[in-house]
């Protein structure tokens, strides 16, 4: 038996023979939560910073809250929707406490974990977090991920790459270098270094969190260029049914379903997705003339334990099915199999420690439909065990120590004689979140890594800080990104379409970065307004680049290089329901002694959203407006198939372009809900294609059905 498993065995039966108790006082405080205009606000949560006591408002937003003792404490209200408020009492007999929340406009009452791994609000996160709500999700009618973060994120965006598989561009770096996580966990498997970004749908998901820029002390690998963590949902109601359906052109259609329950100690949330696309031609000349369908399956289950007020067990498993077309009797096919269980203990206020395991597993095979074989091509099975402690001193300096073990096994036909290779990863990390006064926070942290094969072994450190002025706060980091080369960097043999070779090389040096950036954001009533600027200094950039021996290309560190931005947003909300957001980014890419730009990363790009909403004779109506802008870019390309710089290169300029959606939204009775999207909203159309414009044909139509059957059995 595994050394590992035994470990989680003990972790486990240890946090479940673990008990709490609290002490008994006599001391108490009451009082009324409401809203400004003096709206009593049912179920909102009163809490002693510090203490495990609690409390939760009645119907007519009272509340009673025991204390612990005779002494002085912080009490805090909180309701979701709203501001958090805090008051200082001392103990009084009969004390009366009231409060008074103002509407949270811009969701910085979120809690969010991605950029310190502990709880904090939005407003008080000392790492820049973007956060993409499920409210954001409706309003945009994303069919996947990559739809959603391109439409609501400049900097991003989604192309082409060989053999029509999706790549990711964040801010100057690819999908091997931006870490996607579900719910904390990483993803196993890759298509041309970026994971499938079709296993992450969209039904259950509560929230999207983004941290740009190097991630590495808390991460490790593969987050030197940000981390995006996707956070699924928990069922509140008693039971919860939801049937949903998507139509669109060239036989777009995606049908979807999702059941929960909360039933005493147990939590569930099974989710059922199928997409179809069809193959279709695009008429203009350009690298491609055809866009290729294909057919997905996903399965999901979440079950959620609580033997304890104090623990919570947490079981999950999937499997993903995708289909991909191709030209000819051969089709693609890619599975993916993944589960694991997680444990998170409460011993008090103060401590907390998560434990988990957690199984990955993704194949790609060819389907041969003329003789019905299905030929393995690659395997990539990943085992993880992690452990996460959190303590808090004086109920505000937080310590957060952790540790990960990964074996990561891939088996592929790139591999000489379809040979397999294992890495095993170890590391531990710490961070330390010291909270002075109420206006500044710094945090810092290191991580250590080893790689077995690479034989890496990484110090990756991390300095944070945020000062609040008024109803300004002010930002800034500095974090070293860090990212071990892969099995497949160093070991593939790849026949690429037969156009050239691609080899590994098991001398490849980790590549690293410095990230440094600074920020200020303003919030006032219903405006928000932010900017960063960053500056990353990238070294041994993992890249192919020309061999005469062994002829083709083959994985190197490339020179040192240089990426420097902006970021900038402002938005507002208003009471009739009207809001916007606009957000723009910049992006520089430094080019040293007479070097080529071979990046096709855009200087300027913008996103755009309006939208309206309104509740009329118990009619929910929604209107949104989303535009996406995107400049030219000026880059080099190689003048053979080899990428052989002796042959030489050619200057191109890939022209600017937008995209504007509108989606109309329709709460019919409670329960249904109709959407309508007019997509490419004024009929742009490339001139001709390439790998990283839009694959748009034109205006099309969209038209969605979303059915929650639990609330049409409610009074």
């Amino acid at each position: 038996m595994k050394p590992t498993f035994i470990a989680s065995i003990l972790i486990f039966s240890f946090i479940v023979t673990c008990s709490t108790s609290a002490q008994q006082s006599t001391e108490h405080i009451s009082g009324r939560v409401t809203d400004t205009n003096g709206e009593p606000l049912s179920g909102a949560t009163i809490s002693i910073k510090g203490e495990e006591t609690g409390a939760v408002t009645g119907v007519d937003g009272t509340y009673t809250l025991q204390l612990p003792g005779i002494g002085s404490y912080i009490i805090t209200a909180s309701y979701i929707g709203y501001q958090t408020e805090q008051k200082r009492i001392t103990t009084e007999k009969g004390k009366k406490v009231n409060f008074s929340l103002s509407e949270d406009q811009f969701d910085l009452g979120t809690v969010v974990v991605t950029g310190t791994r502990t709880p904090k609000l939005l407003k008080d996160a000392p790492i820049i977090t973007r956060v993409i709500t499920s409210d954001d999700i409706k309003k945009v009618n994303a069919n996947n991920v990559a739809d959603l973060l391109k439409t609501e994120l400049p900097g991003i965006e989604f192309s082409f790459s060989m053999d029509q598989q999706t790549a990711i561009n964040m801010q100057g770096f690819g999908g091997n270098s931006v870490l996607f996580l579900v719910d904390g966990e990483r993803l196993a498997g890759e298509t041309l270094n970026n994971v499938d970004y079709e296993r992450l749908n969209l039904d259950n998901v509560e929230r999207i969190e983004i941290v740009k820029g190097a991630a590495s002390t808390l991460y490790g690998s593969s987050a030197i260029g940000g981390v995006i963590n996707i956070i699924t949902r928990e069922s509140d109601d008693p039971w919860n049914l939801n049937l949903n359906s998507r139509f669109s052109e060239h036989n777009d259609q995606r049908y979807g379903g999702t059941a929960g329950f909360n039933a005493g100690k147990f939590n569930s949330l099974t989710n059922v997705q199928y997409n179809n696309v069809d193959t279709y031609a695009v008429d203009n000349p350009g690298d491609f003339s055809t866009v290729f369908g294909s057919r997905v399956w996903n399965f999901k289950e979440r079950l959620i334990y609580r033997p304890l007020e104090t623990l919570k067990l947490t079981g999950r498993a999937s499997y993903y099915f995708r289909e991909r077309n191709k030209p000819g009797d051969t089709q693609d096919r890619y599975r993916g199999f993944s589960g694991g269980m997680k444990a998170n203990y409460t011993f008090n206020i103060m401590s907390n420690l998560e434990v988990g395991y957690t199984f990955d597993q993704y194949d790609k095979s060819d389907y041969q439909s003329l003789y019905k074989n299905d030929v393995r091509d690659y395997s990539n099975v990943q085992h993880n065990v992690h452990a996460l402690y959190n303590y808090t001193f004086n109920g505000k300096h937080t310590l957060t120590v952790g540790v990960d073990y990964l074996r990561d096994y891939l088996m592929s036909y790139q591999f000489t004689d379809n040979a397999d290779h294992t890495m095993h990863t170890a590391d531990a990390f710490g961070q330390f979140d010291w909270n002075p006064t109420e206006r500044l926070n710094v945090i810092a942290g290191l991580r250590f890594d080893y790689f077995s094969d690479s034989n890496v072994r990484h110090l990756s450190p991390h300095l944070g800080m945020m000062y609040k002025i008024g109803n300004c706060s002010l930002r800034g980091s500095y974090s070293q990104g860090f990212r071990s080369p892969t099995l497949k960097e160093m070991y593939m043999v790849f026949n690429m379409a037969n156009m050239m070779m691609i080899y590994g090389n098991p001398d490849l040096k980790s590549e690293t970065s410095h990230n440094f950036s600074v920020s200020a954001e303003y919030t006032k009533s219903r405006y928000n307004f932010s900017i960063t600027g960053y500056y990353n200094l990238v070294h041994n950039r993992i890249n192919t680049v020309y061999s005469e021996d062994p002829k083709g290309q083959i994985y190197t560190n490339t020179d040192k290089m240089d990426i420097a931005g902006i970021d900038a947003n402002v938005s507002a909300k208003y009471p009739c329901g009207l809001g916007y957001r606009l957000s723009y980014t910049y992006i520089h890419e430094f080019m040293r002694d007479g070097q080529k730009k071979f990046t096709d990363t855009r200087p300027h790009t913008a996103t755009v959203r309006i939208d309206w909403g309104k509740t009329l004779n118990k009619t929910d109506f929604n209107y949104s407006l989303n535009g996406r802008l995107l400049s030219k870019v000026k880059t080099n390309i190689y003048n053979d198939s080899f990428n052989n710089p002796s042959a030489g290169s050619q200057a191109v300029e890939y022209p600017g372009y937008m995209i504007w959606d509108f989606t109309f939204s329709l709460g019919i009775i409670k329960g249904i809900n109709m959407n309508l999207a007019v997509n490419n909203l004024f009929d742009y159309v490339p001139d001709y294609y390439y790998f990283n414009s839009p694959t748009t044909t034109g205006t099309n139509l969209t038209l969605g059905l979303s059915l929650d059957i639990d609330r049409l059995f409610k009074k």
